[in-house]
Order: structure tokens, then sequence, then C-alpha cells
């Protein structure tokens, strides 16, 4: 009994501590990095690395190898909130410990700025309706689901096969004001995302196999229509 009320604090903290990491990813875009501080363009080369060590995270823990060695560590069943808890700390500290690069790209105010505050609120509205179709308690690590569950091919999975990052894309490069630091984090994290699709759809291959193979030919681009 002990046992499920601590798996239960468990996974249920995890959530919420990815959550925050994502209102600190937020706050940080949003307000630490939307006025160009002092810097140093060859800072970008520490928050390349610094990012790197948050992304290998993701590499490391899809291994094979490595789940079978944390599952003699952890029950199969926590593996996914011991993942969530990890990505999420790493998260919040590239997020804080993110070196400043100085500068401004451009800024557009007045009219100028309703197309930015539209293309972002696209992304958030795909972001939204990405997580929905999925199930924000499957990706917070509190409800996994299974490959008897099939696959979502619903709503903006209509779109692209990963609309959730089409809307990250939206809404981190749609800005009206672009720092160096805010093109910065959006380019590092959009070079992670395509470099990391293809190992995702390995493993949604390897989950849902035909199905999946399927849907890659009802829904062609993978990123961006009729782009990538």
């Amino acid at each position: 009994m002990k046992a499920q009320l601590f798996e239960r604090v468990f996974v249920w903290l995890g959530g919420i501590v990815f959550v925050g990491s994502l209102g600190f990813c937020a706050y940080s875009y949003t307000v630490r990095w939307s006025v160009p501080h002092r810097g140093d363009t060859s800072a970008l080369a520490l928050d390349v690395v610094l990012f790197s060590v948050f992304a290998m995270h993701h590499s490391v823990f899809a291994r094979t190898r490595v789940q079978d060695w944390l599952s003699r560590l952890v029950p199969e069943r926590l593996l996914r909130s011991v993942y969530v808890w990890i990505a999420s700390l790493l998260f919040v500290t590239v997020c804080a410990a993110w070196m400043s690069i100085g500068g401004e790209v451009y800024r557009h105010g007045g009219w100028l700025a309703v197309p930015h505050a539209l293309v972002q609120l696209v992304g958030i509205w795909l972001i939204g309706q990405s997580v929905r179709t999925i199930d924000a308690l499957d990706l917070a690590g509190i409800r996994r689901q299974s490959a008897s569950e099939g696959l979502q091919i619903i709503g903006p999975y209509r779109l692209v096969r990963h609309p959730l990052y089409l809307g990250w894309l939206l809404a981190v490069f749609g800005p009206a004001v672009m720092t160096a630091d805010r093109l910065a984090f959006a380019a590092i994290t959009t070079a992670y995302l395509v470099i990391a699709i293809p190992w995702e759809e390995r493993s949604l291959r390897a989950a849902f196999g035909s199905e999946y193979e399927r849907y890659t030919h009802l829904v062609r681009w993978r990123l961006v229509p009729f782009v990538f």
C-alpha cells in the first residue's frame, strides 16, 4: 500500500515538475530574453553545449540497453516518470544557466506586430491541440499509453506527423521582438527537433508497425507542410 502511494506521489510530482519546467521556459523566453542584455556572441557555443547535455539525455535514455539497466533499479511502470523527472530538471537548468548572447535581431511594432502575434497564437493552438490528442497525462509521465490503444492520427496530426513540434517552431520564431537570445534558443531547439524526428519515428514504427507506415503515406510531411 505504501509502495503504491509512493509511486502515485512520485509520478504526479514528476508531472508537476514537468509543467513547471515548461512554465519556467516560457518565462525565460517571454521575459528574461525579451530585452537585449549585455552579452558576448562567444556565449552561443556555451549555450549549444548546455543544451546538448539536455539532448544527450534523450538519446541515451532511448537506448534499449540503458532502459534495461534502469529497469533493474526502478519498476518498468516508473521508467517514463523517471525520464520526465530528469528531462524536466535538465530543461530548467538549461534555461536558468543560459548565457546571454546580447543584441537584437529585429523589432517590429504597430501593425507589423499583428502577424507575429497571429503566428504565435497558431503555434500555441497547435501545441494545445497536439497535447490534447496524445493525452497530456501521458506526456507528463503520469499515465502511459500502450500500443494497443492505437495510433492517434486525428486533428493536427492530419496536417503533419509532428504538429507539436510545428507549433513550437511557430511560437519561438514568431515574436515581433527577436533578440539574439531568443533566436539562438529557437534555432538550437529546432535543430534538436529536426535531428530527433528520425529517432522518434523509428520508435513509432517499432511500436505501431504497419499502422505507422500507412500513416506516413497518408500524412507525407513530418514538420512543415510542403517543405519537410
